[in-house]
């Protein structure tokens, strides 16, 4: 069978169309190289990379440490399954327990695999520690959630676009509105309810950022009815909005969190769940588990995505130019009427472009932005969301706020 060596950028997109499934939506660029804050097409191109995969790259493209930490890994073992005991899991699971100030971890691949894990802990935990009628307990979560696609994750959704024509959903999950203290207060009195599942940030909403406290407040809530606050900080998490997991800004540890994405540093597929044992150990032998869940190379790789995120201070960085990224913008903001705000904590922000969720200047900026030379991409119609990888320096920070602002000047004077 025939293999295109060398495809051109039109190629590439002509075969995806044909033979992958249409549930994304790309900007038309095709890259095939990345090193730090940047990324090339396959014409050569050179990007700014303003989404960082997600945040699932805050380490930056191909950091050398976690690449070289990959390949020694796979010229040695790869993967066992947990049939075995390999070598590198339980130095491993002991380097990020002691980091995080967990009693256990639970090994995953994706951050989905995080979430639903999370849940069937939370689930276990209500029947064998709060003792819970089978069958009866109850998990809230925010409105305007999103933590992936499974059908755990769209039967928790509000958004139409995730969860339409994919019922019946899963019974035992309940909405509360996010930032609403209030509305969470009266949802616990429930005594079926057993956690609370909640993005510090709701990264897909449009990096919607909740009052000064509502999140610690919202965790003594939860421990004032015994009910277990589960933090997915699939995104937020390692150091992204300038600290090493985002609930350490109010001064608290969730009782589970959920981790994935920049976990491996974007270079291999690695989530985990911690939690102390009075919760990680009702699950027995047999009852939950995954064939690649702490392979020896995804350990590997996590070990030194981690290790980068201390040693290169990336916490520090993302605080410190974050808050350089929000106050440029929101000084433009003043300039033009196009922007209706900035929002955001540490290196994930986002604008709001004074426009309907179904108009396409969002997209025509983001296509603007690319001929200009930076990524981004829309969420939600018209917002723009902006996460580049934490190893970026102040010089390129402002060089890409240049470029954000230029490209909102030519909008500015077309409308």
């Amino acid at each position: 069978m025939a293999v295109l060596e060398q495809v051109t950028a039109q190629q590439a997109i002509d075969l995806e169309n044909k033979y992958g499934a249409h549930n994304y939506h790309p900007l038309p660029v095709v890259l095939n190289r990345g090193e730090g804050v940047y990324v090339w097409d396959v014409e050569g191109k050179k990007y700014y990379d303003f989404l960082s995969a997600y945040s699932a790259v805050n380490q930056g493209h191909c950091h050398p440490k976690i690449v070289q930490a990959l390949v020694e890994q796979a010229q040695s073992l790869t993967l066992t399954s947990r049939a075995f005991y390999n070598d590198v899991l339980g130095t491993y699971e002991k380097f990020i327990t002691e980091l995080f100030g967990y009693d256990k971890v639970l090994p995953m691949n994706t951050g989905v695999e995080g979430g639903e894990t999370a849940l069937k802990l939370c689930r276990k935990w209500a029947y064998k520690v709060k003792g819970i009628t089978e069958n009866k307990a109850k998990i809230l979560f925010a409105e305007n959630n999103f933590w992936g696609r499974t059908l755990a994750a769209v039967s928790s959704s509000t958004d139409p676009s995730a969860y339409s024509d994919y019922g019946p959903y899963l019974p035992g999950f309940e909405i509360v509105k996010y930032n609403d203290l209030t509305a969470l207060e009266a949802a616990l009195e429930d005594p079926n309810v057993a956690g609370f599942m909640v993005e510090p940030i709701q990264g897909e909403a449009g990096v919607m950022v909740p009052n000064e406290g509502y999140l610690k407040k919202a965790f003594e809530l939860c421990q004032s009815k015994n009910v277990l606050f589960i933090a997915d900080e699939v995104q937020t998490g390692i150091s992204r909005t300038g600290r090493l997991f985002c609930c350490q800004h109010e001064g608290f540890r969730p009782d589970i969190l959920i981790l994935g994405k920049a976990l491996s540093g974007g270079v291999f597929p690695v989530s985990a769940v911690l939690a102390d044992n009075e919760i990680m150990m009702t699950i027995k032998p047999g009852e939950h588990g995954s064939t690649f869940g702490g392979n020896p190379l995804a350990c590997k790789v996590a070990m030194a995505a981690l290790e980068v995120a201390i040693e290169e201070n990336l916490a520090e960085n993302a605080d410190r130019l974050g808050k350089i990224f929000k106050t440029e913008l929101s000084e433009y903001a003043k300039t033009n009427d196009l922007i209706e705000l900035v929002r955001g904590k540490g290196l994930l922000n986002a604008i709001v472009i004074n426009d309907t969720e179904d108009s396409s200047t969002a997209w025509d900026i983001c296509m603007k932005l690319k001929e200009n030379g930076l990524l981004a991409k829309p969420t939600h119609g018209n917002i723009i969301r902006f996460a580049p990888p934490l190893v970026m320096n102040e010089e390129q920070l402002r060089n890409g706020v240049a470029i954000i602002i230029k490209t909102m000047n030519s909008f500015k004077e077309n409308n």
